[in-house]
């Protein structure tokens, strides 16, 4: 199962990475793009579900990692206002043809 990482500014210009056991983030964040900051832990813990479902699906048990992600990201989003922003700097690996 491919693995990637992706990087987050948070508002208060913080770089991150964050893990996920799945490429599917690709399917709900875009690199380069700002989303308020309840929208970015909505959608990157659905990502982080979904991946986290493929692991469980594939070996029969959750990814650890994935939920430790989704933590971070919500910890790390309770410092900042609902609708500050936080952008998606960086996916590896990127999509075939695809930004960075």
């Amino acid at each position: 199962m491919p693995e990637m990482t992706f990087s987050v500014r948070w508002p208060d210009g913080r770089v991150e990475p964050c893990y996920s056991p799945s490429l599917v983030v690709h399917d709900h964040l875009e690199v380069g793009r700002s989303y308020p900051v309840e929208e970015f832990v909505r959608r990157s813990s659905d990502a982080l579900a979904v991946a986290s479902d493929r692991v469980r699906a594939r070996y029969g048990f959750a990814c650890s990692a994935s939920a430790a992600s989704r933590e971070r990201i919500e910890t790390a989003a309770s410092a900042f206002a609902p609708d500050a922003t936080v952008e998606v700097v960086a996916m590896h690996p990127p999509l075939s043809g695809g930004p960075a």
